[in-house]
């Protein structure tokens, strides 16, 4: 993909990611454009760029706030369970012929020049952002489900949640991890970047900025931690219906017997 020419003057630009749903069908989708198709990224307006990604997130970049509009509205009938509310994220990204490709800690990103291909790693970078956000979010609400139980067997021996709504916080915790390790592969590379190295070094700067590999290992333990716990708790639960089971089977001989037992006095 081809650079476009450097300018002299310094202009920002904002780039914005939007989680709109579990997942967004490319299929089809025609537009004029196109720059590449993995992920799928097309010009938009006078001088921006739209990038899709199948996970659900749209990128929006250097848009006014009615062409962004625009492009959401136009991807409303392709959204399969749209996400509410939407998860977002947005940076300033700082173009000038005098700066250099990096990555200021808390500031703009600094660009030499606009590229489609340089848009693209940005793009990869804050799309797996916003869904982490999302995923943190969900995980903490598991969590804060899953602590009363953990509560109660400490305090009480016992748990008074039934085995269907601890699954329900476990599928919950699965959806996050299928997230996680499928669809988004937050841990994996843009296709963009290989055998480019100066994207690579860019977007390794991106990563460590966003802590994407932080976010998605702490994701991961959590994970594991919520597992484990659905793990001691079913089995509790099995366990006490297993005890029920074995005491109303001994009433019933018990009853069994008597009735036999009068019976035969008679």
């Amino acid at each position: 993909m081809a650079e476009t020419t450097p300018t002299t003057t310094k202009t920002r630009t904002r780039v914005r990611a939007v989680l709109l749903s579990d997942r967004i069908d490319t299929t089809n989708l025609e537009h004029d454009g196109v720059v590449t198709t993995a992920p799928l990224t097309y010009r938009f307006g006078k001088n921006g760029f739209v990038t899709l990604f199948r996970y659900g997130v749209v990128v929006l970049m250097a848009l006014t706030e009615l062409e962004e509009a625009e492009v959401l509205r136009s991807l409303q009938h392709r959204l399969t369970r749209p996400v509410v509310p939407r998860e977002e994220e947005a940076v300033l990204i700082a173009v000038g012929a005098d700066k250099d490709d990096q990555v200021l800690p808390g500031g703009p990103i600094s660009l030499k020049a606009i590229s489609p291909d340089r848009l693209v790693v940005i793009a990869d970078a804050l799309s797996k952002s916003v869904v982490l956000a999302r995923d943190e979010r969900e995980v903490a609400g598991v969590f804060d489900l899953v602590e009363p139980f953990a509560r109660q067997l400490a305090e009480k021996g016992r748990t008074l949640a039934g085995r269907r709504a601890i699954l329900k916080h476990v599928g919950n915790a699965l959806l996050v991890q299928q997230r996680l390790s499928g669809r988004a592969a937050v841990t994996e590379k843009p296709d963009v970047v290989w055998d480019r190295h100066d994207l690579d070094r860019f977007y390794s700067r991106l990563e460590d900025e966003y802590e994407l590999k932080e976010r998605a290992e702490a994701l991961s333990r959590k994970l594991a931690v919520i597992a484990d716990t659905a793990e001691v708790l079913t089995d509790i639960i099995d366990t006490q219906r297993s005890l029920r089971l074995e005491i109303i089977i001994v009433v019933l001989i018990a009853v069994e017997l008597i009735v036999a037992g009068y019976q035969a006095w008679h």
